[in-house]
């Protein structure tokens, strides 16, 4: 593997952040001698973006961070169309207003992470350039530097063939908007990089193809390995949908409550994927990360605690609601033999841990309380004695987990 010199390279390398780049050594280069502008664009489908984003976005932050210029570009223009990219089936053709209201929500989201002040970052949109080209002209001027046999070799529309799924004419011409785009936005931003998800790689390269066609430039491309399980499967869905970078409760369509976003990272995470979560969405130093990539068997339950808790205050902040309490209610025959404390821990409705042997390892690593309380014996039965002096009893898993057990 080439070894990189510019300090942003090296540091997005190092963190796992890069799958591919179109030319290496010329890049590496570009960026060891100045500011680079670099771009990512961000469909806007949705009012929100999911988890598979959050990567993208911290590519633009870190980019930001070493003092290079990024773009984040909104489709305005290509959502109306669609990204066939690994995609069983067509989207959805949205509104203008439809549109219009999923743009207001992703520049929220960027307000979260980014330093959106005038001057630190590009969002613009796609639609104040293609919205308004003449179709035959941009036929004639972008259509004839598109060969169809090299577009039918890309994955995002040989797959949808072989599988024998209906690929549109609309989507077709994705790759090709997506191409003109990068054109655009070297010719009037002096943008030179275009970054995104591995299975964006056609995309760009033919905005690399395009414009060295139509003026000569020669132009860049990164792209990101894809968040996915040992399986192959894209990580961020869950029997809810998908998991949100926000949390508005009158959108619950489009919206992850912050508790729940916790307890995805600690659920969901296998085992040999902590390491290299943390290396992306969290600002850990790299000697700690491989310290809890070490951890084994009961252990690396802490590592999954300590990865959902970072991430959880990078999304939602370290004082937000996600650390609130919830509240379970017992009925006082339900205590009358006691109910044990393992149990109770793993309850359908408490859900502070997966299973009884969860709840056993915390209760041995001194991770449980009750009132504040530490209990170490994993046999506890918690009984009407512990409610004797207030009819509610908090429990506590860690620091950042509590919930309520009211009696009536």
């Amino acid at each position: 593997m080439y070894k990189f010199k510019s300090d942003f390279l090296k540091f997005i390398y190092d963190r796992g952040y890069i799958y591919q780049i179109s030319d290496e050594e010329a890049l590496d280069e570009i960026f060891f001698k100045g500011k680079v502008t670099a771009y990512i664009g961000f469909d806007c489908t949705a009012p929100n973006l999911h988890i598979g984003s959050l990567m993208q976005i911290l590519l633009l932050k870190h980019l930001q961070d070493f003092g290079h210029e990024p773009i984040a570009l909104i489709g305005g223009a290509t959502s109306k169309v669609g990204d066939p990219s690994l995609k069983d089936k067509s989207r959805k053709i949205l509104s203008k207003e439809e549109v219009d209201r999923n743009i207001k929500g992703i520049k929220k989201v960027f307000d979260k992470f980014l330093d959106t002040k005038k001057g630190k970052i590009k969002i613009l949109n796609n639609d104040d350039w293609l919205g308004s080209l003449n179709y035959i002209d941009f036929l004639r001027k972008v259509g004839s530097n598109f060969s169809v046999n090299k577009m039918l070799s890309f994955d995002s529309v040989k797959l949808r063939l072989e599988r024998e799924q209906p690929l549109s004419f609309l989507e077709f011409n994705y790759m090709i908007m997506q191409g003109y785009d990068f054109f655009e936005l070297n010719k009037k931003h002096n943008c030179i990089l275009q970054m995104g998800g591995s299975d964006q790689w056609g995309n760009i390269v033919c905005g690399i193809d395009l414009a060295r066609r139509l003026s000569g430039a020669n132009l860049y491309g990164l792209t990101t390995p894809l968040l996915t399980t040992s399986s192959g499967e894209k990580m961020g869905k869950t029997e809810k949908g998908a998991v949100w970078l926000s949390y508005n409760e009158d959108n619950s369509d489009f919206s992850t409550h912050p508790r729940d976003f916790w307890n995805y990272w600690r659920d969901k995470t296998e085992n040999e994927s902590v390491g290299k979560l943390m290396r992306l969405f969290t600002d850990l130093p790299l000697k700690e990360i491989e310290k809890y990539e070490k951890l084994q068997n009961e252990e690396i339950e802490i590592s999954k605690e300590v990865l959902a808790t970072n991430i959880t205050e990078l999304v939602h902040g370290k004082d937000s609601e996600w650390d609130s309490v919830a509240e379970f209610i017992l009925k006082k025959n339900e205590l009358d033999k006691g109910i044990g404390l393992l149990a109770l821990l793993s309850n359908e409705y408490t859900k502070l841990t997966s299973s009884n042997s969860e709840s056993r390892r915390f209760v041995k690593s001194n991770a449980v309380k009750i009132n504040d309380k530490l209990i170490s014996d994993e046999k506890y039965v918690v009984t009407l004695k512990d409610f004797e002096s207030q009819n509610v009893i908090k429990i506590s898993l860690g620091k950042k987990k509590h919930i309520l057990v009211k009696l009536t």
